[in-house]
């Protein structure tokens, strides 16, 4: 045993990952400091979050919809048919 702790590894990167003195000359080249831009906080939350609330409502409608529109069709094909035997 060692009197020193070990050191986590790290994550080895797959063998199609640019490594990181590529991800820099990229960044370089595209006339940015760092090849990871760091990430902040949104300029409008409740913009956001409007938008966010609407497009929900959309998506339930939307299912709603596709669902009772199977019942509707399958009640009118039973009406047509003359139900089930």
């Amino acid at each position: 045993m060692t009197s020193e702790p070990e050191r986590p590894r790290r994550a080895q990167a797959g063998p199609l990952a640019p490594s990181e003195a590529e991800r820099a000359a990229h960044a370089r080249a595209r006339g940015l400091d760092a090849p990871v831009i760091p990430g902040g906080r949104d300029p409008e939350p409740d913009e956001g979050l409007r938008e966010d609330r609407r497009y929900g409502r959309l998506l339930l409608v939307f299912v709603a919809v596709i669902v009772s529109a199977g019942f509707v069709l399958g009640i009118i094909a039973t009406i047509l048919t003359g139900g089930p035997r």
